[in-house]
């Protein structure tokens, strides 16, 4: 008698438009903001970079960075993550080295601090945190990534403005604008204290980076500060139409073989396994609903940060072990999402952890469940679905099977092979 389900591989199509010339794309957009009519040389720019697993992030930094060079100036970068490395300059730097934005490969100073400078009060009567160093330049460039947030809905949710918020609000800055969420909402927030930013701040322009399904770079695009609200809304719905997803939109359990803040924001992203409106249900608003969500692992650039774990209902004991508890719990505080730092349930295999998972999710036989496994929420082009879905894949032509159903390939110690093991 099968204990678990069978599972197939199957591959999703998606949208895979990108960009080939990453430093060429980054070069012909900022020649469009003629930067030199407002920068003179030897002033200085600071160039903010988040903890965001971006992809080709630090080829595109460097391009900013020369850039800025070409016209004389002397930039600098600030790393723009608000309490992310453990809320420490430190940490900081070491998330940056990560993804190759180093003093030594950008050609420029990496200059990392938490202090901040009050610059302004927004109308609600809320300080507005700046990072000190970036506070001391003649002009800031802002670069960051344009897509749906993790928690919050609006026609503004994570990009430009959130950059400046949260990253270059730093902790003290991210702290309190979570905390004023609890009064007024996220669009009033994000709008007075970016309006705030930029009238005080002497931001000379942004970089908005956009990313297909499969975590390419998709479009790059330099905006003017005056069009950063009217831009980014336009930007984030192309970020939603081109965000990956699940193959199908209800699952019994989702297994996911690591999360990690360079793949989320909440380690894995609420907007991918339907988790956006309750940790632990998925809602009428949401595009996907999945009863039980299991996670297998961290992923070694996330330094322990397991922001998000606790939106799953299973782990395993190795995960948990993983887990840099202080660090986490710095975030999700910030965040104020402390829920998401909770442990789930952890076994001490994957077969048990499964096992019981499928025991919770109602009358369904676990031979009959509906799982899906994926590497996680960034990567969803190759999954690994039970066999009960192979009546759905008809008048799908964005779903190709690559394999027949076989049983779950777990190793000699419990363990499920990861989605990538198995291609």
């Amino acid at each position: 008698m099968l204990l678990f389900p069978r599972m197939f591989r199957l591959r999703q199509t998606f949208d895979a438009r990108r960009v080939t010339d990453i430093s060429g794309e980054v070069s012909r957009q900022l020649d469009s903001l003629k930067l030199n009519e407002q920068i003179r040389a030897g002033q200085s720019v600071a160039i903010t970079a988040g903890s965001r697993g971006i992809a080709h992030i630090g080829q595109i930094t460097r391009a900013v960075v020369d850039h800025f060079k070409g016209l004389g100036a002397k930039p600098f970068i600030v790393p723009a993550m608000g309490s992310h490395g453990g809320g420490t300059a430190e940490g900081q730097t070491q998330l940056l080295e990560h993804y190759g934005i180093t003093p030594e490969k950008m050609g420029c100073e990496l200059r990392a601090s938490m202090e901040t400078v009050i610059v302004d009060r927004t109308p609600q009567g809320i300080p507005v945190h700046f990072d000190k160093h970036a506070s001391l330049a003649d002009h800031v460039f802002i670069v960051g990534r344009v897509k749906p947030h993790t928690g919050f809905v609006g026609d503004v949710e994570s990009g430009l403005h959130k950059m400046m918020l949260i990253g270059l609000g730093k902790h003290e800055g991210a702290k309190i604008y979570h905390r004023a969420i609890a009064d007024y909402s996220f669009m009033e927030i994000i709008t007075a204290v970016a309006a705030s930013v930029i009238a005080r701040c002497r931001v000379a322009g942004g970089l908005a980076i956009v990313e297909n399904a499969y975590d390419e770079t998709a479009l790059i695009e330099a905006v003017p500060p005056v069009r950063f609200l009217e831009r980014e809304k336009e930007l984030l719905k192309l970020a939603i139409q081109w965000l990956p997803r699940l193959p199908f939109t209800v699952a019994d359990l989702l297994i996911i073989d690591q999360i990690g803040k360079n793949i989320s924001g909440t380690g894995l992203d609420t907007n991918v396994v339907g988790r956006k409106y309750n940790d632990h249900a998925g809602t009428d608003r949401d595009p996907v609903r999945c009863k039980r969500i299991f996670v297998r692992g961290l992923t070694e650039e996330t330094h322990g940060n397991a922001t998000g774990i606790g939106i799953s209902e299973f782990t395993n004991q190795r995960t948990a072990d993983a887990i840099d508890r202080k660090i986490t719990a710095i975030n999700c505080i910030t965040g104020l999402h402390p829920t998401a730092a909770m442990i789930p349930i952890a076994y001490e295999t994957d077969r048990e952890a499964i096992s019981q998972a499928l025991h919770t999710c109602g009358l369904v036989e676990p031979p009959h469940a509906k799982v899906i496994q994926i590497k996680d929420t960034l990567h969803l082009a190759d999954v690994l679905v039970s066999e009960v879905y192979l009546d759905a894949l008809s008048g799908r032509s964005d779903l190709e099977r690559l394999s027949e159903p076989e049983e779950m390939a777990f190793d000699a110690h419990g363990n499920l092979r990861a989605v990538d093991d198995l291609a």
